[in-house]
């Protein structure tokens, strides 16, 4: 069993955003992807990003943000396919979710292709709900569940 950590990025660690980028540019189609501007969003007061290591590699990571005192939003979630269906995004996944509980706020949100099913059914297994599909999202022929997670008030 691998050795596997999930670590709140320090922002001023150029190392692991260089891996986090190299990793969001294989993964991510260009126009999808932050990684021209990454370092721009880890500026951001309201921003987090938690990365996982297994045996010193990065194996994925989750970006989330909060723009106001009622919601977050999952920003990014990615894991190197070598590592996916090993409970890494899963992980991951939960790690956002507590951090972005711990705001207080009461609705937490992302968006995801209907056509990536393992993402989707991960993101119903946690309670998240279908809000709506927004056509042309991704692109002209791509479009996204917008999704919500609602925390309880008390």
């Amino acid at each position: 069993m691998a050795n596997v950590a999930i670590v709140e990025l320090d922002k001023n660690c150029a190392k692991t955003v260089e891996e986090i980028v190299k990793l969001e540019r294989k993964i991510f189609p260009k126009h999808e992807s932050l990684a021209s501007f990454f370092e721009d969003e880890l500026r951001k007061k309201n921003s987090g990003l938690l990365y996982l290591h297994a045996d010193g590699e990065l194996v994925g990571y989750v970006m989330y943000s909060w723009p106001s005192s009622l919601y977050a939003s999952i920003t990014k979630l990615a894991v190197k396919e070598q590592w996916r269906r090993q409970g890494h995004g899963e992980a991951l996944l939960k790690a956002a979710i507590q951090k972005c509980r711990a705001r207080k706020v009461s609705r937490l949100m992302l968006h995801v292709d209907p056509l990536r099913t393992p993402a989707l059914n991960l993101y119903k297994k946690h309670g998240f709900q279908v809000d709506s599909l927004i056509e042309g999202y991704y692109s002209s022929d791509r479009n996204a569940y917008r999704m919500y997670l609602d925390f309880d008030s008390n």
